[in-house]
């Protein structure tokens, strides 16, 4: 069977506003290379510094752990006292939003980029993350676009988060499911 879809149509240009030059972008990849992927436990205020050079607004309190990829810091929105876990992988090719006293655990993939699989081309269909206060993403959790994680919500390890989720709710599994209330 013949299949539709042609992805030497696909138009990298279409639907993702990158929101920096070459040049910016170029060289946050050396950076993030040297001071970010690295497994080396460089201070969490000197990454966080580096992040605020390339465009990011970060709280107070951050806690970076190595290894973690962050694709645009120009598009990330961080509050204060945050924890951003091992591996954890920041793909944001919209703005990301993370407000106070969030938890970001090891691994996590928030994914703002997405294709439209109803066109031959695939083309992006990107969208925002917001991660509200007080809430915790478990390890190797899965953040679609799009998507609001509710102040206080806990959503436990290895989940698939492709919808909002209410406040303070406890969530799991794939596709996740309410399980109860956290406080």
């Amino acid at each position: 069977m013949l299949s539709r879809v042609r992805l030497a149509e696909f138009d990298a240009s279409k639907g993702l506003i990158r929101g920096a030059g070459k040049f910016k972008e170029i060289l946050w990849y050396g950076v993030k290379i040297l001071f970010f992927l690295s497994s080396v436990p460089y201070p969490s205020g000197f990454k966080s510094k580096l992040l605020v050079l390339f465009g990011a607004k970060i709280g107070k309190g951050v806690v970076i752990k190595p290894r973690v990829n962050i694709h645009f810091p120009w598009k990330l929105e961080v509050g204060d006292h945050v924890w951003i876990g091992e591996e954890a992988f920041l793909l944001n090719f919209e703005l990301l939003s993370i407000g106070n006293n969030v938890c970001i655990s090891q691994r996590a993939f928030l994914c703002g980029g997405n294709h439209d699989y109803k066109q031959p081309s695939m083309p992006y269909r990107n969208g925002p993350i917001v991660l509200e206060n007080g809430c915790w993403v478990g390890a190797n959790v899965f953040v679609g676009p799009d998507v609001v994680i509710g102040s206080d919500t806990i959503v436990c390890a290895g989940s698939v988060i492709t919808q909002t989720l209410e406040n303070n709710g406890i969530y799991k599994g794939n596709p996740v499911v309410f399980l109860k209330n956290r406080w």
